[in-house]
């Protein structure tokens, strides 16, 4: 028999995070790992569990879900991530999508769609709500808003090349101070 999907779930509010928990163990394939409210719990708790999925609510008082996602890829953590959110807005949708998240849903959604669209993710689809269809298909015609077709890297000062130089080696915030004489 198949191991069920892990999940860790990252969600400010308790009820939604405590309902999405039971709905997501009431099914066979998926299994919640984990879930807190507290964003400095997650780097530990990927550690400990070692999920399939990472669910992560947009919108958190200490630090947003995109926020979240981008220090867990600068600390070396990849596992898949999906936005669960109330935010319909272009310009989350577009930013998610650009940190490579496997799913954008919306709260609204019919929970056994959540579900199952959390699932397909896990498996490696591509997820998005189907209200959101329209505004990403308008992204891919148009571009993403407030996306620049420059060169990032022609861009950058020395500085901030020999800053991104250390980082590419994955060296720290200190080593990279000190070599830098910051």
């Amino acid at each position: 028999m198949n191991q069920p999907l892990k999940i860790v779930i990252v969600e400010d509010h308790s009820l939604c995070r405590t309902g999405l928990t039971d709905l997501i163990n009431q099914r066979g394939q998926m299994q919640v790992a984990a879930a807190t409210g507290d964003a400095d719990l997650v780097p530990t708790l990927l550690r400990d569990h070692q999920p399939d999925m990472l669910v992560l609510d947009l919108r958190m008082p200490a630090i947003d879900g995109l926020s979240l996602l981008r220090r867990l890829r600068a600390a070396g953590f990849e596992t898949p991530a999906l936005i669960l959110t109330m935010s319909d807005a272009q310009e989350d949708l577009s930013a998610a999508l650009r940190l490579g998240v496997r799913g954008y849903l919306l709260k609204d959604m019919d929970p056994e769609d959540v579900i199952s669209a959390i699932g397909r993710a896990a498996r490696g689809e591509l997820v998005v709500a189907p209200s959101l269809m329209l505004k990403l298909a308008q992204m891919l015609q148009t571009g993403a808003p407030g996306t620049e077709r420059k060169d990032l890297m022609s861009s950058l000062t020395e500085r901030e090349l020999q800053i991104l130089e250390h980082l590419a080696r994955g060296e720290s915030n200190k080593t990279i101070a000190r070599a830098l004489e910051i």
